[in-house]
This record gives structure tokens, C-alpha cells and sequence, in this order.
């Protein structure tokens, strides 16, 4: 028995004993983690496809809610614009009920003259082309005008719709 004390006491064996037991350590962790790691792998792959359905799932409607979001928005600035004219013929209107706006604007369109003036148009010869083509086409009767348009309109490339 003395000499068991002995080698229990001795650096050597103690030097074993503690090399065994640190690989008893390193074994159980190893296979703690090992054990750890295929439950969160498993737990992981399952997170990771709920998380792919829900994205698939979601996706379509996210994108319809978003183009109908911009849709509205359209829609809302095509109000507002339609709003701006109606305001725009209101006063127009407004002012075509006044007599001196519409004499002035008939004598600026059609170039009506009030009784007693002289009116003159000037014309600028650098815009001004002579029309030729008209007076050769007021040269025939109307109705072969007519009949040239309506051949024209049967050709293929013709202007026809």
C-alpha cells in the first residue's frame, strides 16, 4: 500500500491524471457542441425557410400595394391639375363677360377695326412665302379636289386612316 501512496503522490502520475481528465474535458465539450450544433443547424434551416416562405408570401402584395400607392398618387396629381384648369376656364370665362375684353381680344384675333379706323396688317417678307400651290389648286373645282383625296386615301401609302 505504501507503494500505491507513492505513485499516487508521483509527478508523473499526477501529470497522467490530469492529461486524462483534460481529455475527458475536451472530449465532453466536443461532443456537447457537436450535439449543439446539429440542433441550432436544424433550427437554423427551419428559421431559414420560414423566413423564405414569408418573404415569397409577401412579396406579390408588397409590390401590388406599392404600384397601387403610386397609381393614387397619379391619380391625385391629374386632380389637381384637372382642379387648376377649371379654376383657369372660370376666370376666363369671367373675363369673356367683360365688353372691353372681348372687343379687345376681337380686334386682336379676327382684326376687326371699330368704325372710322384704318387697320393694317404687316407682314414680314422674311416669314411671308408666296403660295403657289393654293392658287393652282383654287384654279380647279372643288370637286376634283374631293376625288383626289379620296384616290389618294385608297393608295397604300396614301394618308388615308
Amino acid at each position: 500500500m505504501a507503494v500505491k501512496d507513492r505513485d499516487r503522490f508521483s509527478t508523473t502520475t499526477r501529470l497522467r491524471l490530469l492529461g486524462e481528465q483534460t481529455a475527458a474535458r475536451v472530449y465532453r465539450s466536443q461532443t456537447r457542441r457537436q450535439a449543439r450544433r446539429s440542433r441550432l443547424t436544424g433550427r437554423a434551416a427551419l428559421l431559414a425557410l420560414v423566413l423564405c416562405s414569408l418573404i415569397v408570401a409577401l412579396a406579390y402584395p408588397t409590390r401590388q400595394y406599392f404600384s397601387q400607392r403610386s397609381e393614387i398618387a397619379a391619380k391625385q396629381r391629374e386632380q389637381q391639375q384637372a382642379h387648376e384648369r377649371v379654376e383657369h376656364l372660370r376666370d376666363l370665362k369671367a373675363r369673356w363677360q367683360d365688353d372691353a375684353y372681348a372687343r379687345q381680344q376681337i380686334r386682336q384675333r379676327l382684326h376687326y377695326v371699330m368704325p372710322g379706323e384704318t387697320g393694317y396688317i404687316v407682314i414680314d417678307p422674311q416669314t411671308a412665302k408666296p403660295s403657289q400651290p393654293g392658287r393652282a389648286m383654287a384654279a380647279r373645282p372643288w370637286y376634283t379636289s374631293l376625288w383626289d383625296g379620296i384616290d389618294r386615301a385608297d393608295e397604300p401609302g396614301g394618308s388615308g386612316h
